[in-house]
């Protein structure tokens, strides 16, 4: 899944270049290009499937030439995780009736590349002959107040480490995120999703048949252009997950791989090495009497910064933010002015 604008990222992250095609870590590599490295033996090129917004349809040919260009699914106006799964998985069905899938965002990062492929592996293997829907869980290391949260139960399924959800949980307040990471059974959702293509198609046209509708009038060769924004717009956590959860058969892989969605400046900070006075930069920066900053420079050849105290400091194609760390829920509001 390749289609969100990261506003939360600007002047980094823009909707005509969003955060999944850039090296948002300064390691030579994009979001989405990392994404389909740590799936290496797992899944060849071939069987790739992107689906993004029309507009970045080229960037992706660009970053991902091994994909096939038709396996490059181009959405005329996003309707958010439903419909983008359900059209994928339409197409895999297609070509594929048997085919297993993981359907995983294009812009988190994991930094336990080994451990992400065998979780993955054990999750295909637990879908591959059944009708289970297997979610990655993140155990959490922080009472976080931005992810939802799974409620698992306490033990795990015979021979396996995959346990049952029981429930799915919002983004809980500061307190009730507590509570979770007291209690050892609630999981960060990390929105990586492990199905066979049988059961996820069977799932959408039970729980959403309007979306089904669509996909098959697709699939016979309509037009995308002007069937697809007639989709529900809705999430595939409330399409399906949550009312599958509740017929018994979502199970969800508990797992420890150094996992972050990027979903902020904080998120990245936590990610990026730091200096002594814990700064964090990407970027030919140069910091004097700077502590607690975080800084990022995609087309400035030099920066230089000092005395700044718990900073974001972001710089593209002439676009500058400054603005203190703990504003940066404003940065939404500072970009649209």
């Amino acid at each position: 899944m390749a289609g969100g604008i990261g506003s939360r990222f600007w002047p980094l992250s823009v909707p005509q270049y969003p955060k999944q095609f850039i090296d948002i870590l300064g390691c030579g590599k994009t979001l989405i290009q990392m994404t389909v490295d740590r799936f290496q033996g797992i899944c060849p090129m071939e069987n790739f499937w992107v689906v993004t917004n029309e507009k970045y349809v080229d960037i992706v040919r660009a970053q991902l030439p091994e994909i096939p260009v038709g396996h490059i699914l181009a959405e005329p106006s996003a309707r958010n995780t439903a419909p983008c799964i359900a059209w994928a998985c339409r197409m895999i069905h297609e070509s594929d009736a048997s085919a297993n899938v993981v359907v995983t965002p294009s812009d988190a990062i994991v930094m336990d590349v080994p451990e992400f492929r065998r979780v993955i592996s054990g999750a295909l293997d637990f879908t591959a002959d059944s009708d289970a829907i297997v979610t990655i869980g993140i155990r959490p290391s922080r009472p976080e107040t931005g992810y939802g949260y799974v409620e698992c139960a306490q033990s795990a399924c015979p021979g396996s480490e995959i346990r049952k959800v029981l429930a799915f949980k919002e983004k809980p307040c500061a307190q009730v995120a507590a509570e979770y990471v007291s209690k050892g059974n609630y999981l960060w959702n990390a929105g990586i999703f492990v199905w066979n293509v049988k059961t996820i198609s069977e799932s959408i046209r039970r729980y959403e048949p309007q979306i089904a509708g669509i996909m098959d009038l697709i699939a016979q060769g309509g037009n995308v252009q002007e069937l697809f924004p007639q989709c529900n717009k809705i999430s595939i956590d409330y399409a399906v997950m949550e009312p599958a959860s509740l017929a018994g058969n979502v199970y969800t892989f508990p797992a420890d791989f150094g996992w972050s969605d990027l979903g902020n400046w904080a998120s990245l900070y936590d990610r990026l090495d730091h200096d002594a006075h814990g700064n964090a930069a990407v970027g030919n920066v140069h910091l004097y009497e700077c502590s607690d900053c975080v800084v990022h420079t995609a087309s400035a050849t030099k920066v230089v910064l000092q005395g700044l105290d718990g900073y974001i400091v972001s710089e593209k194609d002439g676009q500058i933010l400054v603005c203190r760390r703990s504003e940066e829920q404003r940065i939404r509001d500072f970009s649209q002015n």
